[in-house]
């Protein structure tokens, strides 16, 4: 069967994942960890996507970003990717693949789903045992939000500063989520849309979303589709 396009609606933020091939590191010093991060910066203004969140592990990286245009993320992604592996295979002297295929994406919806997103990618590094905290891990926006450093590669999300009324209110806020963390049903649902590539949220969310892409959005239900007759009746599926 072949594989579905990714789905990419302008407006809407994305879940993405990106692996290294056959789980192998695609870091080797904290040189690289900077290299890639500049490389997201640069090309992030130069095709007009919104970085909100990102955390980069040892073997793969995440990214939280709204696109402005329908070619936004796949043009950054592909020359992040391009470069990048140019980079890493000359400093460690290697040829050939460093990615697990292409990256994996998804729509999630924001009011329900954004915050919890980025607090999943700030729990990366401790889910991984890596970071006693999600402050502890360098390689992630978490530092930007928690008012530790200034990250330019991030872009907060509208609904990042619904937290409070100053920055200390939203960093405290945001800092609370974090400590608090989220569910393993929540946890399993943003993994699993963004590797099956199917939009996540409520039922209203994912209808009004198919209206503005012809790309299939939502799995299937298990089954043959129901056929009909010339007059437009309705058959019953056979068992």
């Amino acid at each position: 069967m072949a594989r579905l396009p990714r789905l990419t609606v302008p407006g809407y933020p994305h879940h993405l994942i990106q692996r290294g091939n056959n789980r192998q590191p695609i870091f080797g010093n904290d040189a690289d960890y900077e290299t890639l991060l500049a490389m997201l910066e640069e090309n992030a203004r130069k095709f007009e996507v919104e970085l909100h969140a990102y955390v980069l592990m040892t073997n793969h990286f995440h990214l939280l970003a709204t696109p402005a245009t329908p070619t936004g993320l796949p043009s950054l992604m592909q020359a992040v990717g391009r470069r990048y592996v140019r980079h890493f295979n000359q400093v460690q002297g290697r040829t050939g693949t460093l990615w697990e295929g292409r990256y994996r994406s998804t729509l999630i919806e924001a009011d329900r789903y954004l915050l919890a997103c980025m607090v999943y990618l700030d729990l990366n590094p401790v889910r991984a045992g890596i970071a006693q905290s999600a402050a502890d891990y360098p390689w992630s926006s978490h530092r930007h939000y928690a008012g530790m450093r200034d990250d330019k590669l991030v872009t907060p999300h509208p609904l990042y500063w619904t937290l409070g009324n100053t920055p200390f209110a939203r960093e405290a806020a945001y800092a609370e989520m974090v400590v608090a963390g989220i569910s393993q049903q929540q946890q399993h649902a943003l993994t699993n849309s963004a590797l099956q590539g199917w939009a996540l949220g409520e039922a209203s969310y994912v209808q009004d979303l198919q209206k503005r892409t012809a790309r299939r959005v939502s799995k299937a239900k298990a089954g043959r589709p129901p056929q009909k007759t010339a007059a437009g009746r309705v058959l019953p599926v056979p068992k």
